[in-house]
């Protein structure tokens, strides 16, 4: 089994994002930025910070279960890894890492989200 982690990068992550942020859609894109403001937060503990930087990995990789190019359902599996991974952590996400997602979808594809709080 891969070790996803090992493949993450902030500027691979950024570049990936680029790229793919039409096709991959908002729901992927806001996730991914969601768990990368929580990766980056020094409160996160490391094992969570290893289980995102996995999920994030996973999506930078460009073999994956579903390949990416494979319209419509491309990204569901990388999706998949960030609802997952979200759920791991999802104590660790704070209110400020979904709302600087938001805003950053918002200046960039005019998406916004009113997330619930639990």
């Amino acid at each position: 089994m891969p070790n996803y982690a090992s493949h993450f990068s902030d500027s691979r992550f950024w570049d990936t994002v680029r790229r793919f942020a039409t096709r991959a859609g908002s729901e992927v894109i806001e996730e991914a930025i969601t768990l990368y403001h929580c990766l980056r937060d020094p409160d996160t503990p490391r094992w969570a910070r290893v289980t995102i930087a996995g999920a994030l990995g996973y999506f930078i990789l460009p073999t994956d279960v579903i390949p990416d190019f494979i319209p419509v359902v491309g990204f569901a599996d990388d999706l998949g890894a960030f609802v997952a991974a979200s759920a791991c952590v999802a104590i660790h996400i704070k209110p400020e890492h979904r709302e600087r997602a938001q805003r950053q979808m918002q200046t960039w594809f005019g998406i916004r989200r009113f997330w619930r709080q639990a």
